[in-house]
């Protein structure tokens, strides 16, 4: 087993994702650190899961009890068989198999200060007040991290006492900003002002330094200034009236500041201040902490009494003047429950606050935390199960039935669900629909996704294991869950969603369905599934996750608007200008690089192939548009004629060839046409300022490390190109290059309007040419392809031309492979809250309030809940119409809808008739598709 520690490297090929949410520093202070997590229930378990998935130190889980029947509801790393064992020995060796750097040991002895003290986490689930308020005092007094966990049915909390002070070395995860300096006043004040293009962002209190200033020189590479911001463009720093005069340029970046954090005190006094905390933990001593699974009319009655003594005792801000009853006898009735759901969620947060102890980064929860999900009861008043619909079966649901009683379970166990994506949601979600027994009977979960699983997925994809890569992501999540709860029904698929299976995702398909539940990675997907599910009228349960942030939204016919009814802006892109000659940011070249990939070794050798291959190719270039059809055939010419090498040694030459008409002869001609010291005619003012980087040729040298990285890739990918064999022989590659016979490929021809004819009589006939041309797509996460080689060299070399600051491998993949940060927490959590909403759909609820769309912030920490909002619905006639893609109807489907109401008006069928709803607008066809828009509608 590799281990973690002091020297230990860090396995970019596994964290990638991660590394993208944390960071280099953070990962290295978190894989020195050694946790303890006390408590191997649901709760304990799903902790346990996500830190070791994180890459720390260590992990000890301890527990001194055994496995109950009631367990089985929530910790998926218990079987039937293993009742009666105890729980940390059992999971130790399940919990081990996540992450090979990180060792697992179990512990079921006494929490001793001795041992305590060998840990700088320490982790409490299911346990005592007692036993909390000792170790919180052992832990506050030397020094230790401590972290205590609750969940209590559809109750949670989470509590963080990480010493007196805390140094927080990044409080909200958000990469550093920068923006272009206009002007800088020689003042008290020193007002900085940045270009319009976009406002700075910045906020009083940041700190910033300064680069590439003109005149003002005294603030270049300064130390940290704090700002006031005065406006979105200006800022003021400090007094500039001594500095010389300002004259033009510069770029001002945010400096993350260590940050220090003061807490208010341990556990034992903070459960005496805390309003919420006397509910809560007068539950220590109330009966549901003992005795039967489910607490009834006396036992409520007897924790309302207890908590009004609490009440009364206390004084100040602390003591409540009006006691919630009816929310403390919810408490009692639903405490003893054990739901995978909730524990999936604070397990979340609790593993996300464990790693913010060992790494100082992000801001942690202070101090105290409370969470409820009772929306999730019945939505009727007054409605309380009786004590034989909530009693244990002796069976995996015990501790779910204890909370919704068996009606709940058998629904649940009858549902059929189709979850499209088996990813990182996939597998949580997966992992819920195990332990709370959807389709555990009749149903069936039909899981698709037609990825096999890589090495980057097993950081948080936690179904998978090293031995499954190369396998596919359905087949084996699906094997991985029946072991959880051999019970639920499980077909994996490995289908694209979209057009193009729609024969085997039919009418009967939908038809049959219960529900869909998305674990996708891209809005095209997620908003075609959206439109299956409107048209066949399906609740959808929609989330995503973005490093530390997470959302979910429920959707519900009829009741809440479709996911496509509100869409996030579309992504900034680049305008075409800064990208071909005013690049001024990493960002600008690094895309740069990625289109000439796409230019190089994908989009020629696909048209010559098309030209090859497909005997209508000419036919339709010529009807292309303006010169297209010039430009397509050139470059065709060019693949199989001019430029087609015969030997690795060609490659080489097309390789130093590129180089030099991209970072020299290209660079000459655009300073040439607008040298250095043009300036505009209208206003004087330099072209070559603000945004506009003045940029300089560079000169190819065989000893220049990054000129051979280029030519080592490029040559490489044309080879692979053609079939070729390639080579990483860089001493010969030099050798190569140094020979004076060797000669450069053919440059561009000229093109004029007689060029077209020439090229369609030059052009060789497929049965001439002797290579197969194979187009390469590219591939982020393969360290031996080359792409991120080329990419990285092209980008920096680009970079060099502008002066602008190259970045490392590791931040080029992110940008240039459009890589989402994740990290297994906040998927765990954001899982938690899906699946809370998908037992509110199984029992049937019908307020719009009862339903919870939700957005999560873990760095901040910030969690927002709201209503989802309404499906539109307008009045014709004394109809209403709903339309779940009102915002975008077409003229077409609003006059047929107006129609179709003034028929069904004549028909004169009744009072009873109140709405029609719409289910289609004909957004979902093209008009090639009908000549007259369809829209089906229900008369209700």
């Amino acid at each position: 087993m590799a281990k973690n520690g002091n020297d230990a490297e860090i396995d970019e090929g596994l964290y990638s994702r991660q590394l993208y949410v944390l960071g280099h520093e953070a990962m290295k202070r978190m894989q020195n650190s050694n946790v303890l997590i006390s408590g191997m229930r649901g709760l304990g378990v799903e902790i346990a899961k996500n830190v070791i998935l994180g890459g720390v130190r260590s992990v000890t889980v301890h527990d001194q009890g055994v496995a109950e029947w009631r367990d089985l509801s929530s910790q998926f790393y218990l079987r039937e068989e293993d009742l009666g064992k105890n729980r940390a020995e059992v999971s130790q060796t399940r919990l081990a198999e996540l992450n090979n750097y990180v060792p697992v040991t179990a512990y079921t002895g006494a929490l001793t200060e001795d041992y305590i003290t060998k840990f700088q986490v320490v982790v409490l689930t299911n346990s005592s007040l007692e036993e909390q308020q000792h170790v919180g005092e052992l832990c506050h007094s030397r020094g230790l991290k401590l972290i205590v966990a609750d969940t209590r049915g559809l109750f949670g909390q989470l509590f963080c006492d990480f010493g007196e002070e805390m140094v927080v070395y990044d409080t909200n995860g958000e990469q550093p900003l920068s923006a272009m300096i206009s002007m800088i006043t020689k003042d008290s004040a020193g007002v900085v002002t940045c270009l319009d293009e976009a406002r700075h962002g910045f906020e009083s209190g940041d700190y910033v330094t300064f680069t590439e200033v003109q005149g003002m020189t005294e603030l270049n590479g300064c130390q940290p200034v704090e700002i006031k911001v005065l406006g979105p463009y200006t800022f003021s720093i400090c007094d500039t009236t001594g500095y010389t005069d300002y004259v033009r340029g510069g770029i001002v970046s945010q400096v993350k500041m260590p940050k220090k954090i003061l807490c208010h005190g341990d556990i034992a006094v903070l459960q005496k201040k805390s309003k919420s905390s006397c509910f809560f933990f007068n539950h220590h001593d109330s009966p549901t902490c003992h005795g039967s699974l489910r607490v009834f009319q006396a036992d409520g009655e007897e924790l309302l009494t207890l908590a009004k003594e609490v009440n009364s005792a206390l004084t100040g801000s602390a003591k409540v003047e009006q006691f919630d009853e009816a929310l403390i006898k919810k408490l009692s009735f639903v405490a003893a429950g054990d739901l995978a759901p909730v524990n999936a969620f604070i397990g979340g947060l609790a593993a996300q606050e464990v790693m913010k102890a060992c790494t100082g980064k992000f801001m942690p929860i202070m101090q105290w935390l409370y969470f409820d999900a009772l929306e999730c009861l019945a939505e009727e008043e007054g409605v309380v199960l009786t004590e034989e619909e909530c009693a244990p079966r002796n069976c995996r649901y015990d501790g779910q039935i204890a909370v919704f009683g068996t009606k709940l379970q058998d629904l649940l166990g009858k549902q059929r669900y189709f979850l499209v994506g088996a990813g990182a949601i996939g597998c949580e979600l997966l992992k819920n629909f195990a332990m709370i027994g959807l389709a555990g009977g009749e149903g069936e979960v039909i899981v698709t996704d037609m990825d096999t699983i890589e090495k980057s997925n097993l950081n948080r994809q936690f179904l998978f294991r090293p031995s499954d890569v190369t396998k596919m992501k359905s087949d084996t999540a699906a094997a991985a869950v029946k072991q959880m709860n051999p019970s639920i029904r499980i077909t994996g698929h490995q289908n694209r969603v979209g057009p193009d299976t729609e024969r085997v995702y039919d009418d009967d398909f939908f038809e049959s369905l219960d529900g869909v539940a998305n674990a996708l990675d891209n809005v095209d997907a997620r908003m075609y599934m959206d439109r299956r599910c409107v048209y066949y009228r399906k609740p959808l349960l929609e989330s995503g996750t973005l490093g530390t942030k997470g959302n979910v939204q429920v959707v519900i016919p009829f009741l809440t608007e479709s996911y496509s009814s509100s869409q996030d802006p579309p992504e900034k892109s680049i305008p075409i200008c800064t990208l071909k000659n005013f690049p001024n940011a990493i960002e600008h070249t690094l895309q740069w690089a990625r289109d000439e990939f796409e230019g190089l070794f994908k989009q020629p050798p696909e048209n010559a192939m098309q030209y090859l291959t497909d005997p209508k190719f000419m036919e339709r270039t010529l009807k292309l548009p303006g010169a297209q059809p010039v430009e397509v055939l050139e470059a065709v010419y060019k693949s199989i004629v001019t430029d087609c090498p015969h030997s690795w040694a060609d490659c080489v030459a097309w390789a130093r060839n590129h180089w030099q008409c991209q970072y020299n002869n290209n660079i000459r001609q655009l300073l040439h046409n607008f040298p250095p010291e043009q300036v505009h005619i209208d206003s004087g003012a330099p072209f070559w300022s603000g945004p506009k980087r003045c940029p300089h040729a560079l000169d190819f040298s065989t000893s220049n490390e990054l000129h051979m990285d280029y030519v080592m890739a490029a040559a490489n990918l044309y080879a692979q190109t053609y079939g070729l064999p390639g080579s990483s022989d860089r001493a010969g590659v030099i050798k190569i290059l140094q020979d004076p016979m060797r000669h450069m490929l053919n440059g561009p021809l000229f093109i004029d309007d007689s060029r077209l004819e020439e090229l369609k009589t030059q052009l060789p006939s497929a049965e001439t040419f002797q290579f197969k041309l194979c187009p390469i797509d590219f591939e982020k996460d393969d360290d031996t392809n080359f792409h991120m080689d080329f990419i990285v060299a092209a980008s920096n070399l680009r970079a060099e031309n502008y002066d602008i600051p190259p970045t490392d491998r590791h931040k080029s993949k992110l940008i240039a492979g459009k890589i989402i940060p994740a990290i297994a927490t906040t998927t765990a959590a954001v899982v938690g809250l899906v699946c809370l909403e998908l037992i509110k759909i199984v029992q049937g609820h019908k307020k719009l309030e009862t339903y919870k769309n939700g957005f999560m912030n873990l760095a901040l920490p910030f969690f927002a809940f709201s209503e989802p909002i309404a499906a539109p619905r307008h009045k014709v006639g004394h109809f209403y119409v709903y339309h779940c893609f009102d915002v975008h109807m077409c003229p077409r489907c609003r006059k047929m809808m107006t129609e179709i109401v003034t028929k069904v008006s004549k028909k004169k069928l009744g009072k009873h008739v109140k709405a029609l709803v719409f289910e289609l607008c004909c957004n979902d066809l093209s008009d090639e598709d009908v000549e007259v828009p369809y829209v089906r509608y229900t008369i209700r």
